[in-house]
């Protein structure tokens, strides 16, 4: 892939799909990268000044006003030549477990952050992958061509929820997942490739300590999968090894 954008790289798994995109024999060409706070972001600037591809974008998502100035400086950095991923990466997880616990301003946080910045990015995007997909048309539909991935869970599989709980995250997801699937049915004349992925229990902040995965397993692999799929996986549901999960 030429291009690539990743939101929330401050950390975690988007620090660790830096790292991974890095390590590839063929690293991309561009990889922007979105945080919050840039002062905070320190692993990522250092990880900016070692390789001269990472271009780092201060931002706050859920600032739509903002999306404008994130758009230009991709366009101008990469010419004609459009965007190949988007990856939808940002997410959050609130404290709240059972009904009893659930916050109303859990639900509108949860949503706002894991569900409608996707779209609306998504939608800001859309000039630049199809400008991808329109100058990589002898590819298939690939990320080499143009593809959206967001970054979803298994918590957000309805027939996978065994357990119940965790009610604002669950649906966050499991309305990406939806997201995602109308995405791909939309954008396949196109040529532009959706999926969702589950980047398994990671050790992050976000997964806790308990986690069985250490985030340089999970993002080398998820790297490794979403560099294998075409247009057979366009609307699919794929854990961090490629495995397809039900809805």
């Amino acid at each position: 892939m030429n291009s690539i954008l990743i939101t929330g790289c401050n950390r975690g798994l988007g620090l660790g799909l830096v790292k991974a995109l890095n390590k590839l024999p063929v690293p991309p060409q561009h990889l922007f990268t979105t945080c919050r706070n840039l002062e905070q972001a320190t692993d990522l600037r250092n990880l900016a000044k070692e390789h001269s591809n990472i271009h780092i974008v201060e931002i706050d998502l859920k600032n739509f006003d903002e999306y404008d100035r994130l758009i230009n400086r991709i366009a101008e950095v990469t010419n004609d030549c459009g965007l190949n991923v988007l990856f939808n990466n940002a997410g959050i997880a609130p404290k709240s477990v059972r009904l009893g616990a659930t916050r109303h301003q859990d639900l509108v946080d949860t949503l706002q952050t894991n569900t409608v910045v996707p779209v609306m990015l998504t939608k800001a995007c859309l000039p630049l992958l199809k400008k991808a997909s329109e100058v990589n048309a002898d590819e298939c539909m690939s990320v080499k061509r143009a593809a959206i991935i967001n970054m979803s869970s298994v918590l957000g599989s309805i027939k996978s929820n065994t357990d119940g709980g965790l009610l604002p995250y669950r649906a966050s997801k499991a309305a990406l997942n939806a997201i995602t699937k109308s995405m791909s049915i939309d954008l396949a004349p196109q040529k532009i490739l959706c999926v969702s992925i589950h980047p398994g229990w990671v050790r992050t902040d976000m997964g806790g300590s308990n986690a069985p995965l250490d985030v340089s397993t999970s993002t080398t692999q998820i790297i490794e999968t979403i560099c294998q799929l075409n247009e057979s996986h366009n609307g699919g549901f794929y854990q961090y090894d490629g495995a397809e999960l039900p809805w």
